[in-house]
Parts: structure tokens; sequence; C-alpha cells
């Protein structure tokens, strides 16, 4: 009688990562008025939007999470382009770094290695960065979509988000973030 050959089967010793959509009522929680599941190639950049930081933002220069020490927007599109998804969530002002940290550090915990977050706004983590040392909250510190070349208007719009100029106090403000997933 032949033996009869096993063979075992491959195992990478990895455990198997979450679906990503499982991150999105996460986003919730942690603040988010919602988020969704979308292509990392949704996200875009073009080189006009650190014009509006340069020129228009109270915080261009001020912050190690603000232009001109962030990625250009070339740089930024190198970057998107590893991934394949990302998440997309909208927020209330003031909220959004810190919902991109702590996401990007529960989808990074999860196994997805490459998870990165980026948020809305200028950096409020200190009164006056320590451009010398180095940011004393890079855990929790995240530049802004815009600080990286990145148009929230084309890709909130894109993703079937509603996002209108701010044209007076009393118009609706929306505030976006992303996390950069896989």
């Amino acid at each position: 009688m032949a033996k009869k050959k096993t063979t075992k089967k491959k195992t990478t010793g990895r455990r198997p990562l979450p679906p990503i959509k499982n991150f999105i009522n996460r986003a919730v929680k942690l603040g988010a008025k919602s988020a969704k599941v979308v292509k990392a190639s949704s996200v875009k950049t073009a080189a006009w939007v650190r014009l509006k930081c340069q020129y228009g933002c109270d915080g261009y220069g001020s912050s190690l999470c603000c232009p001109p020490h962030t990625p250009i927007p070339e740089e930024m599109r190198k970057v998107i382009d590893c991934y394949k998804n990302a998440i997309l969530f909208e927020s209330v002002y003031g909220k959004t770094k810190e919902i991109a940290a702590k996401l990007e550090r529960e989808i990074f915990l999860a196994g997805y290695y490459k998870a990165f977050g980026l948020g809305a706004g200028p950096c409020r983590l200190c009164d006056e960065c320590d451009f010398e040392n180095g940011c004393i909250h890079s855990e929790d510190a995240r530049p802004s979509m815009e600080a990286c070349g990145i148009d929230v208007y084309e890709t909130a719009r894109g993703n079937g988000y509603e996002i209108e100029v701010v044209r007076n106090r009393k118009d609706k403000q929306h505030y976006y973030g992303v996390i950069l997933v896989n």
C-alpha cells in the first residue's frame, strides 16, 4: 500500500485582518459624523492647495504639521499611490485630527501596518511648536489633508459628501479627515 502524501499548508504566521469596513462604526464612536471606505485613488491632490495654506491661513509655517514642513502635493500623490483603500470621514471642527490619530492607531494595531491619518486645519496641540527638537506630541499630531496638498473639496464630493465654500458664519461647515489604510 502506497503512503499517502500529506501536504502542509504554508502559513505566514499573520493573523487575518479584520475587514476595513469594521472601522466605520469606530470612527463614529470616536466623534465622526459619518465615515466610509473609499478607494485611495479617489483622494485627489493639486498643486494649488498649498497656496491656500500659505496665503490665507494664520497657521502657515507655525507647526511641523503645516507647510512648508509637510509633503508637497507631488510627494503626497506618491504616498497615496502606495495605498488601495482609505477611510474618509466627516467631523466637527476641532475633532478631526484627534479622530484621525486615534483611528489610525487602532487600524495599525489591527494589523494594517501602513495606516496613516490626516485631519483638518492647523495643529493646536502646543502653543508653540518646537522646531529645533521636534514634535513632543508625535503620537497625536497629524498634518491636515490640505497641508499635504489634498484637494478636500474634490475628494469629499467625489466620494458622495456634500461640501461647499463657507460664505458666512451661518453656513454649515464641513470638516474631513482620511485614514490611508492599505
